[in-house]
């Protein structure tokens, strides 16, 4: 057996150096005054906009401070018990939501969390019909003025229904209007672009005059993104404040065992334009 010799040794140190102050570095550099961070969830409270089957999030408590000194107190310290639906205000939807041999939570790997962002921006086509579907014309048309969609990206449709405090939107005969995805759209970005995840304002991915069309399946666009092995971020909030393309996004969630789904926190890294 032959031992390092010491050049060696101090090659390999002098390398593992260098490389944590590059990742240290770009660290301070990503808080610097060249970018800005951008939260895209929602507060988490019995007043989250949810979806309209759940019931409002709710907690217990458990225990609580106690008076006197810290010294005195058995129990300094307060815990709740958190009730919530597991696709409740912003959150993902892990493959298994839908597909039930697909990847649970506790199956998505940490490299997956981090991706290059893309905003479809047609908050103003929304606002003007609020059945707007998003459809490859669309995405062509983002890719003639952008560029095109990187492979293993997260797209975002921007409706700006997240200044909404009913996502259902409905009207006086009870039906719901929202915006959504065309099924061929979200075909588009698997197959032609390979994007690994896709997010929305409103609850679903469909919208609502398919989801509420009788005798139809209700979900395909949000069954074909999840067969195809791929997550989504639903009611994701501040869309708006990020650019159509350049950000990165992080979405973070529980390794949640066998897990098809949880409140997430997603946020974007956005360059400063000069």
């Amino acid at each position: 057996m032959s031992a390092t010799s010491p050049s060696t040794h101090t090659t390999s140190t002098a390398r593992s150096r260098t490389a944590v102050r590059g990742l240290w570095g770009l660290v301070t550099e990503l808080k610097g005054e060249r970018y800005r961070w951008v939260d895209l969830t929602h507060t988490l409270s019995a007043q989250t906009p949810h979806w309209y089957g759940f019931s409002p999030f709710a907690s217990k408590l458990l225990f609580d401070y106690l008076p006197g000194t810290p010294d005195a107190m058995a129990a300094p310290m307060r815990c709740y018990e958190y009730s919530v639906a597991s696709q409740y205000g912003t959150h993902v939807d892990a493959p298994r939501h839908f597909w039930a041999t697909g990847r649970a939570l506790d199956a998505i790997g940490p490299s997956e969390l981090v991706m290059p962002l893309c905003v479809i921006d047609r908050h103003e086509e929304c606002a003007a019909d609020p059945d707007y579907v998003l459809t490859t014309d669309d995405l062509t048309a983002w890719e003639d003025e952008h560029g095109r969609i990187p492979e293993g990206s997260f797209v975002a449709f921007r409706s700006d229904w997240s200044r909404k405090s009913d996502l259902e939107n409905k009207d006086a005969s009870g039906q719901p209007h929202y915006p959504g995805w065309s099924l061929d759209a979200i075909r588009w970005l698997v197959h032609e672009r390979n994007i690994a995840a896709i997010g929305h304002e409103p609850a679903d991915t469909d919208p609502a005059r398919v989801t509420t069309r009788e005798g139809f399946y209700p979900y395909p666009a949000e069954q074909y993104i999840l067969a195809e092995d791929r997550y989504q971020i639903e009611v994701m909030d501040h869309l708006d404040e990020v650019p159509e393309t350049g950000a990165i996004i992080v979405c973070a969630f529980p390794k949640l065992l066998d897990g098809v789904g949880y409140p997430a926190r997603c946020f974007a890294i956005c360059p400063i334009e000069e």
